[in-house]
């Protein structure tokens, strides 16, 4: 990693639209962990839903990139981290049970940022700032770094 790399933990929904549906601001994410100027932060169990999910059926046209996702080592794209054993310090419940493993993560690792479109965890944004957890969705986060600095806002996705 180098000096200047940054944390980003993503969920679910959003390394699928890396990954699977080629989304272009997912893709520009994905193109910065690729390069290692972003460290993407994920645990154990998050590789496993990931893997879990993609082995779900899709529509049928996208077989052919699921099937591809499946064949890439995640564990070499992201840095394995070892979930939280207690709430970290100023945490947040997400409404959805299934995303709080992303936010305590994100929690955990400050200054990072949480890239989602999931509702929950957006909903969570104004409180997660305050804890030096940046949450946006994977346009916001490629507008954030694609745009001069004094064009951006770090409190809405």
């Amino acid at each position: 990693m180098t000096a200047d790399a940054r944390r980003v933990v993503i969920d679910t929904n959003a390394v699928l639209d890396w990954l699977v549906f080629r989304e272009p601001a997912a893709l520009a994410l994905g193109a910065a962990i690729e390069q290692r100027r972003w460290t993407w932060c994920a645990t154990p169990a998050m590789l496993d839903e990931l893997r879990w999910v993609l082995a779900r059926p899709l529509a049928a046209r996208w077989d052919q990139a699921k099937e591809l996702a499946l064949t890439i080592d995640l564990r070499a794209l992201a840095t394995l981290c070892e979930p939280a054993t207690a709430a970290p310090r100023g945490a947040l419940v997400c409404r959805d049970p299934a995303d709080q493993m992303f936010i305590d993560l994100a929690l955990g690792w400050p200054p990072c940022w949480l890239v989602t479109r999931d509702k929950a965890l957006l909903s969570l944004r104004h409180r997660a700032n305050a804890r030096g957890v940046v949450i946006a969705t994977p346009g916001w986060w490629q507008r954030e770094h694609t745009a001069p600095r004094s064009a951006t806002r770090r409190d809405a996705p």
